[in-house]
């Protein structure tokens, strides 16, 4: 990607800056391209006809254009109506404060990033820079996470001091940050004041499962319907805090699985009730491909009682005290009345 920009933006005033020149340094894979140039919508157009991505305004207000491919790579165009000095001082942590010549050049880096980063120190450029914008506050300790690193004195004396504005970021920004914490960036979290705000605390749950999802749900509990979560992640939240432990028996098992699938594992691992795990993979492994009987060979009007049926014939065969086709019809007969005989 910064072979092909260099070609499109020939000639013109381009920087590299922000997350793309810290990873550079640190030796990390660079995913996202951040390009800060005169004409953002120009840039962005003319390389979107080069590369075949595809071009958006990414923020009216502040004229940043961003370039998207189908691999979920992204390079981004942000203004630059002063000098590249002036660019970088309006940003948060001085390791995201360095920049280079696009068409390279010696790295401009007036606050000390390399050395900072030479250090593993997240620093803030000014003492405003979480009330300029609150979302840092959260980005502190992702970026402390993500990249082994730990916050300087002074810098950790400015989160403690604006940690009441940790809720005033759009949920959506926020939920970005906190989808990509570890166990530990959630504690940090906590330590540094910032989780009480936002309606999460700390338990032994936390540690059970590796997932972003089940952290948050394991943090936030019913407070996550504060933030503009997917509905995929509402249904495993929902799951999870519903889920009461099985016995061991396979009728247990299978009302279980019923009630949380397929985050059966998680369910367990957030009950603190890891050690039936065998017993889910096995009913996983051993369900059978096809049902013994489909609502259509019932002859019941289409409603609730139907399911239940089904899901009752399901159970017992799960048990074992149902096991053919014709012991299903027996079951339905007993207790909901007259099924076709055919089919």
């Amino acid at each position: 990607m910064v072979e092909l920009a260099q070609e499109v933006l020939s000639g013109e005033e381009a920087w590299v800056v922000g997350g793309a020149v810290r990873d550079e340094l640190l030796g990390r894979e660079l995913v996202d391209l951040d390009i800060a140039v005169r004409d953002p919508r120009q840039a962005a157009r003319d390389f979107a006809k080069a590369s075949g991505g595809a071009p958006f305004a990414l923020s009216e207000q502040h004229g940043a254009w961003r370039v998207v491919f189908e691999d979920g790579r992204t390079v981004d165009f942000t203004p630059l109506p002063g000098s590249i000095e002036d660019d970088l001082a309006k940003r948060d942590f001085t390791i995201n404060a360095i920049a280079r010549p696009l068409a390279g050049g010696e790295p401009v880096d007036p606050f000390g990033g390399a050395a900072d980063l030479e250090e593993r120190r997240l620093r803030a450029i000014g003492e405003s820079v979480f009330r300029d914008d609150p979302l840092r506050l959260l980005r502190a300790v992702r970026l402390e996470d993500e990249l082994e690193l730990r916050l300087d004195d002074e810098t950790e004396q400015l989160v403690q001091r604006d940690a009441g504005l940790v809720t005033r970021p759009a949920g959506e920004r926020m939920l970005a940050e906190l989808r990509r914490l570890s166990a530990g960036g959630y504690r940090r979290l906590d330590a540094l004041g910032l989780l009480a705000p936002l309606g999460g605390r700390i338990d032994d749950r936390l540690d059970r499962w590796d997932s972003p999802d089940y952290r948050l749900v394991a943090v936030f509990g019913d407070e996550l319907r504060r933030l503009p979560v997917s509905n995929e992640l509402r249904r495993l939240a929902a799951a999870l805090l519903r889920a009461e432990p099985p016995e061991q028996d396979a009728r247990s098992i299978h009302r279980f699985r019923r009630a949380v699938e397929p985050w059966a594992l998680e369910a367990l691992a957030f009950l603190g009730a890891s050690e039936l795990t065998p017993l889910i993979e096995r009913a996983r492994a051993d369900e059978p491909a096809e049902p013994l009987l489909r609502g259509d060979e019932l002859d019941l009007p289409p409603g609730p009682e139907i399911g239940r049926l089904l899901g009752e014939i399901e159970e017992e065969r799960a048990a074992g005290t149902i096991v053919t086709r014709e012991e299903a019809l027996a079951y339905a007969r007993r207790h909901a009345g007259t099924v076709r005989e055919d089919g």
